[in-house]
C-alpha cells in the first residue's frame, strides 16, 4: 500500500486534486487520455465496475481502513494521499463531504456509430453547460430506459467532477460520446429526431407516433435559449411537454426526466 502523507498544499503529485483545472486534468500527460475526479466511495466503485482505472486516491486517514479499504485493495499499487482534514480542504478548495476522491484515467471515446449501434432511444444534449443539469440528465437517462447519450461540443464535459457526483455515477452506466455532425445526421443511423421545443407546429409528448418509432433521438437544448432554430427546423418531430397554470417550460433536467419516462424503452 503506497500511503503518502500530505503536509502542505504543495505536496508533489497531489496537485491533480487541487490546483489543476478540469481542462488541465483532461490534458494530463500522466495518463494517455487524461484524468477526471470521482468523488465518494460509491461513485468510485461504480466507475471501477464500469472499467475505469484509478490513478491516485485522496482520503482522510480513517477511510484508508474504512470506506476506501475495498477500493485500495482492488488497486494496491496506486498512490494514496492522506492528511489532516484541514490540509485536504486547503488542497482541494472544499471539505471532502464523502472523505474520498479518486483521480481516474479517461478512456478512449467510442464513435457515434458504436453508441447508436444497438440503441433504440438516445438523447442528444445540445449546448447544456450547467454541470448539475448534465449530471441529472445522465441519471435520468440511466434510470428511464435511454440507451446512449450524444453531446455537442458546446455542452459540459460529463466527467466534470460535479457532473459525475450529481449523476451518482450514472455517467459510467450509459454509453456516451461527442456528436460533431449535425443532429440530423442521426437519420443515417436509422433514428428519427424529436426536438424538445415550444413551437406552433409541435406535437404533444404523449402523441402515440413518438412511442411507435423504433429508433428515436430526443434532442434537449440549452438552459436559457433552448435549441437552435436550424436544429428545430430540421427535426423529424418538434415535441412539447403540456404545461398548466401558465408555466411555459421546465428546467432541462426536469424536462429530460419527463421525456425519458414517456418515450424510453
Amino acid at each position: 500500500m503506497n500511503i503518502i502523507e500530505i503536509k502542505s498544499v504543495e505536496a508533489s503529485g497531489a496537485d491533480i486534486f487541487g490546483s489543476l483545472t478540469e481542462a488541465q486534468l483532461r490534458q494530463s500527460r500522466e495518463a494517455e487520455t487524461g484524468l477526471f475526479i470521482a468523488e465518494s466511495p460509491k461513485v468510485i466503485r461504480v466507475a471501477m465496475d464500469a472499467g475505469y482505472e484509478p490513478f491516485a486516491l485522496l482520503c482522510e486517514r480513517k477511510h484508508i481502513t474504512g470506506d476506501a479499504a475495498d477500493i485500495i485493495a482492488r488497486c494496491p499499487d496506486i498512490p494514496v494521499y492522506t492528511g489532516e482534514r484541514n490540509v485536504l480542504a486547503s488542497l482541494t478548495g472544499y471539505t471532502l463531504t464523502r472523505g474520498v476522491l479518486c483521480a481516474m484515467k479517461r478512456r478512449e471515446m467510442p464513435t457515434v456509430e458504436v453508441v447508436c449501434r444497438d440503441a433504440s432511444r438516445v438523447v442528444v444534449i445540445d449546448g447544456v453547460v450547467d454541470t448539475t443539469n448534465i449530471g441529472a440528465i445522465f441519471r435520468s437517462a440511466a434510470a428511464l430506459g435511454i440507451d446512449g447519450v450524444l453531446l455537442t461540443r458546446s455542452s459540459c464535459d460529463p466527467l466534470n467532477r460535479r457532473a459525475v457526483r450529481v449523476s451518482m455515477g450514472s455517467v459510467f452506466l450509459v454509453p456516451w460520446t461527442w456528436l460533431d455532425a449535425p443532429v440530423q445526421s442521426l437519420n443515417d443511423y436509422g433514428f428519427k429526431t424529436a426536438a424538445m421545443a415550444l413551437s406552433d407546429d409541435s406535437i404533444s409528448l404523449s402523441d402515440p407516433v413518438l412511442k411507435s418509432e423504433p429508433r428515436l433521438a430526443i434532442v434537449m437544448g440549452t438552459e436559457g435559449d433552448g435549441l437552435p432554430k436550424q436544429t428545430i427546423a430540421s427535426a423529424d418531430y418538434v415535441v412539447r411537454i403540456p404545461m398548466s397554470h401558465g408555466v411555459d417550460s421546465l428546467n432541462v433536467a426536469a424536462a429530460s426526466a419527463v421525456a425519458f419516462w414517456e418515450l424510453g424503452t
